[in-house]
């Protein structure tokens, strides 16, 4: 284990955290999560939590909001990944502060895990959840903090179980929704694939200073033929009907807060296409499935067999 890096994770019992957590830990690193004392008790996360100490990650009680125990748990490690939930995106710069001044982090990897939010055109409210996470990049840019800025793009989890479909919890069998026209690229992939390549570029040289954009060959369909691959799946053709961009923009603006925000970043992503409309420059990105060919990414096909 002296070649693998002794890696903090701030946010692990989390959506994404979790997938993170595990896969670090069976890469055989050193793995931490900093967690409150309050998950211990929490019915669903004390199990998580003590799912994580049988593969030999190491407990350790604190809180971004707790400068004292963030600092402790920052000078164990030489990787602080943090996959915090949106309410607490503006909060890491408190774990920007603690890392400055523990001074032995060689990578930080903040909250992304999503569009790669530099190239983006979202409307509200999506466009101020992006723009804070941008400015999160650029104070660890300003603090000259080692970093890696993963943009995952879409969780196959989130997306596919339902083939895209809000109002339901389970795939269609007779009618589909389509946002827009349907044509525009989209990247959704397996969060066990997110979280193997996360840890990848760690330790990583490559992805230094870059961010890690995940645009797999078969991961990146259009919503038009997700639904065919969906439709060859269970012998059946669907009604589709398309639901303009006007009617969505008026759906963002009718819906309650936490609605109005999925919405916009499927107006992003399923509209606009700015998880593809954007060519990976060397000067700031590398793509993971070029990176890491031998991870094999399941497919949106593969996925959607499972289910079918």
């Amino acid at each position: 284990m002296a070649d693998k890096s002794k890696i903090l994770i701030i946010g692990g019992t989390g959506y994404i955290g979790k997938f993170i957590v595990e896969a670090s830990a069976k890469a055989g690193n050193p793995t931490f999560i900093l967690v409150r004392e309050s998950a211990t008790k929490h019915p669903e996360k004390s199990k998580l939590i003590n799912n994580f100490k049988s593969l030999g990650v190491t407990i350790l009680i604190g809180d971004i909001n707790d400068h004292e125990s963030l600092l402790k748990a920052i000078k164990h490690v030489d990787v602080v990944i943090s996959t915090v939930g949106g309410e607490l995106i503006a909060d890491q710069v408190k774990i920007i502060e603690a890392i400055k001044e523990a001074g032995n982090v060689k990578r930080f990897l903040p909250s992304e895990f999503g569009t790669d939010v530099d190239h983006t055109n979202a409307v509200e409210p999506a466009k101020s959840v992006f723009a804070g996470k941008a400015s999160i990049r650029r104070a660890i840019e300003a603090a000259k903090i080692p970093h890696t800025f993963v943009s995952c793009n879409g969780f196959a989890g989130y997306f596919l179980p339902t083939v895209g479909q809000m109002d339901t919890y389970t795939a269609p069998r007779e009618k589909i929704s389509i946002l827009g026209d349907g044509n525009p690229k989209v990247v959704m992939v397996k969060e066990e694939d997110i979280a193997l390549a996360t840890i990848k570029a760690v330790d990583d040289p490559r992805t230094l200073n870059k961010t890690l954009i995940f645009r797999p060959p078969g991961n990146t369909l259009s919503f038009n033929e997700i639904v065919s691959i969906w439709e060859s799946k269970i012998g059946k053709t669907l009604e589709r009907t398309y639901v303009s961009e006007e009617q969505l923009l008026k759906n963002i603006q009718e819906a309650p807060f936490g609605l109005s925000i999925v919405w916009s970043i499927m107006h992003s992503v399923l509209i606009n296409g700015d998880g593809t409309n954007f060519e990976i420059e060397p000067s700031f990105g590398v793509e993971a499935s070029e990176l890491y060919p031998e991870i094999k990414f399941t497919s949106i096909d593969e996925y959607l067999a499972k289910i079918a």
